[in-house]
């Protein structure tokens, strides 16, 4: 999947789009959830050597937090890492090159239903 792919699945299934609050030269997207303006999606470029890989391949990756239930359940095969310049406990991040798309889709869903406005309490 590509960086381009990730935006217009997270633009027709979520409404999000991108935007990018850094320096204007930094192409780091972030996409927030519409309801708590919390990110679910860090969107980058870095070298394959960031996720522990032994190549300096710049590849587009996408930062996704995770329920700490699911932690262990990808792995490298799937184009799964510990997050890269994020929380470990709470992030991953999905080589785009490599993941199945359905994955990335499916974690994303998973990304964005985490950061959604908890239901109240109130009133039960």
């Amino acid at each position: 999947m590509t960086k381009q792919e990730f935006l217009s699945l997270c633009r027709e299934s979520y409404g999000t789009v991108a935007d990018y609050p850094f320096d204007e030269a930094f192409e780091t997207a972030v996409l927030r959830h519409a309801d708590t303006r919390k990110w679910y999606a860090l969107v980058m470029t870095v070298s394959r050597r960031r996720l522990g890989l032994d190549s300096d391949e710049r590849i587009d990756v996408v930062n996704l937090k995770l329920p700490t239930e699911m932690f262990g359940a990808f792995g490298a095969k799937d184009g799964v890492y510990p997050a890269y310049h994020m929380n470990k406990l709470h992030w991953i991040s999905v080589a785009l090159p490599d993941a199945p798309a359905d994955l990335v889709a499916f974690l994303v869903g998973v990304s964005h239903a985490a950061t959604a406005r908890k239901a109240s309490k109130r009133g039960k």
